[in-house]
C-alpha cells in the first residue's frame, strides 16, 4: 500500500495536505496518467499549439485558411447570382442541362438517362451551353 497526497492530485478540492493509502495499482495508473498529461503538455508546448491537439475536427487546417471578410461574403454571393442569371439565360434544353450536371451533381449518363436521349447530345448540348454561358459572363463581369 502507498500513500498519496489528494492535494496534489486535486488542488482545487483540497487546500490542505490529506493523505490517504491505496494499492499499488491505483498508485500506478495514477502516476500513468500524470506521465500522459505531461507528455501531451510537451507536446502543446513544442507545436505551439493553444488547442487541443487530438480534437479531429480539422481546428488545424482551419486555423491556416484566412476568415472570408464581409466585403468577401458579399462578392462571392453577387458572383454566384451572375452566374446563375447568366445560366438561366441560356436556351431551356441547355440550362436544365448545365443546372443538373453542375448544380445538382448529376452524371452525364444519369441526364441522358433522364432525358431519353444519347450521352454524345447531352456532352455537346453542355458544352455548347457553357460556351455560350462563357461568353454572357465576360458581358456581364466585364
Amino acid at each position: 500500500m502507498k500513500q498519496i497526497n489528494l492535494r496534489d492530485l486535486y488542488p482545487d478540492v483540497y487546500k490542505e495536505d490529506t493523505f490517504v493509502e491505496v494499492s499499488d495499482e491505483i498508485q500506478a495508473a495514477f502516476q500513468s496518467a500524470q506521465r500522459a498529461e505531461a507528455a501531451y503538455n510537451r507536446q502543446r508546448y513544442r507545436y505551439k499549439a493553444h488547442y487541443s491537439l487530438d480534437r479531429g475536427d480539422g481546428i488545424e487546417h482551419n486555423s491556416l485558411a484566412r476568415p472570408l471578410t464581409p466585403e468577401m461574403i458579399l462578392e462571392n454571393n453577387f458572383l454566384k447570382e451572375q452566374v446563375y442569371a447568366a445560366v438561366m439565360s441560356l436556351p431551356d434544353l441547355q440550362a436544365k442541362r448545365i443546372y443538373a450536371r453542375y448544380y445538382l451533381g448529376m452524371t452525364i449518363t444519369e441526364i441522358a438517362r433522364t432525358e431519353g436521349v444519347s450521352k454524345s447530345r447531352i456532352t455537346e448540348s453542355i458544352q455548347r451551353g457553357l460556351k455560350s454561358l462563357a461568353g454572357n459572363l465576360k458581358k456581364i463581369l466585364g
